[in-house]
């Protein structure tokens, strides 16, 4: 029996201890392991271990569309969103405004938010209502091991109302900051 189905049954869910986003800024950074946390729907999930194909594809990733911001955008990675009810850390977040603006506040929303999925696709696709219901404008799932990216956007009453997928030598260009685009091959390499 996995987590997911425990979490199915009423009466186990109702034992399970929930926090809202100020409870979970008492907790720290880290959890009682050491390990690093995130928020999703009022629960508490330690982050997984990044693999080096992770890594270095978020990493490429943030470097090929840092420099085509204008002024006016910020670019966070693996850094907090603060939601209703959630407080994901999307391998990459770009946001209208300055740094400045995110001195005391984490970000409430986003133009784009990607998440490199090397083990954690089934994971990453249950976040993408969570993205919408945000409104965040375009989600990306960068999926490296079958070198495609699974692209939401137009997002309308909280959902994403197109989905397409990109792959092979195309170019992926973000709908909701026009400037930024990606070429796979370079992404992929």
């Amino acid at each position: 029996m996995t987590a997911e189905t425990l979490l199915e049954n009423p009466a186990v869910r109702a034992r399970v201890a929930r926090f809202t986003v100020e409870q979970y800024h008492q907790l720290g950074e880290y959890s009682a392991t050491g390990r690093r946390t995130e928020l999703i729907r009022g629960y508490v999930f330690e982050k997984m271990p990044k693999s080096p194909t992770h890594r270095s594809v978020a990493t490429r990733l943030y470097n090929m569309v840092f420099p085509q911001l204008s002024e006016g955008w910020w670019m966070h990675k693996e850094e907090p969103l603060t939601f209703a009810d959630s407080e994901p850390e999307p391998d990459i977040s770009i946001m209208r405004g300055q740094e400045s603006e995110f001195d005391h506040a984490h970000p409430r929303t986003a133009a784009l938010v990607a998440e490199v999925a090397v083990t954690t696709l089934a994971e990453d696709r249950a976040l993408v209502g969570m993205y919408a219901e945000a409104g965040v404008e375009e989600c990306w799932i960068v999926i490296p091991l079958e070198r495609k990216v699974e692209v939401y956007r137009r997002l309308i009453a909280g959902v994403y109302t197109e989905t397409l997928t990109v792959s092979g030598d195309a170019t992926l260009t973000c709908a909701s900051i026009p400037a930024v685009e990606v070429p796979l091959q370079r992404l992929f390499r």
